[in-house]
C-alpha cells in the first residue's frame, strides 16, 4: 500500500540517467513519480509534460524525480531522446518502490506519484492518466500553499 499525506518518508537513494548516485532532499518541496517503462507511450507522454513544465516546477523550487525499474542505461537513452532536464532514478531491484509502497506488476512499477515536503507525503496520485497529469500536480501543489515563486 502506497505511502499516504502525512507519513514520513523514507530517505532512498539511487542511481540516476548519468551514473551519479542520487539522494533525494526530501525536506525541500519534491514531486516522486514511478513509472512503468521507458519509451512507451504512456511513460513517454508522462515525462516530455513533466519536462514541458520543468521551468515551473524549478522557478517555486520544487524538484521532480521519475522512477522506473529500468536500468541506467536505458534511462539515459530516454532521457537524452526525449530531452530531459530531470533526474530518472534507476530501481532495478524495486527497492525504492518498496519503501513507498508502490506496487509492482511484472517487475514494473504502478503509476503513483508522491508529493513530498519536509520529509513527509503531502499528495499522492495512484492509477495516474499520464496527459495533463504534470499541470494538474502544479495546480494541486499551488492549492496546497507549497508553491513559493524564487
Amino acid at each position: 500500500m502506497a505511502l499516504e499525506p502525512g507519513v514520513s518518508v523514507p530517505d532512498v537513494v539511487a542511481k540516476n540517467q548519468h551514473g551519479d548516485v542520487v539522494r533525494p532532499d526530501f525536506a525541500t518541496p519534491t514531486v516522486l513519480y514511478f513509472y512503468p517503462r521507458d519509451d512507451t507511450p504512456g511513460c513517454t507522454t508522462e515525462a516530455r509534460e513533466f519536462e514541458d513544465e520543468a521551468d515551473r516546477y524549478e522557478n517555486y523550487g520544487v524538484s521532480v524525480y521519475g522512477v522506473s525499474t529500468d536500468g541506467v542505461e536505458s534511462h539515459r537513452e530516454f532521457a537524452e531522446s526525449e530531452g530531459l532536464s530531470f533526474d530518472l532514478l534507476s530501481d532495478p531491484d524495486g527497492n525504492v518502490a518498496e519503501a513507498f509502497g508502490v506496487e509492482l506488476a511484472d517487475g514494473h512499477a504502478r503509476r503513483t506519484t508522491f508529493v513530498i515536503a519536509h520529509n513527509t507525503v503531502v499528495g499522492l496520485y495512484e492509477g495516474v492518466r499520464p496527459s495533463g497529469h504534470a499541470k494538474d500536480v502544479l495546480r494541486d501543489l499551488g492549492e496546497t500553499g507549497l508553491l513559493n515563486p524564487e
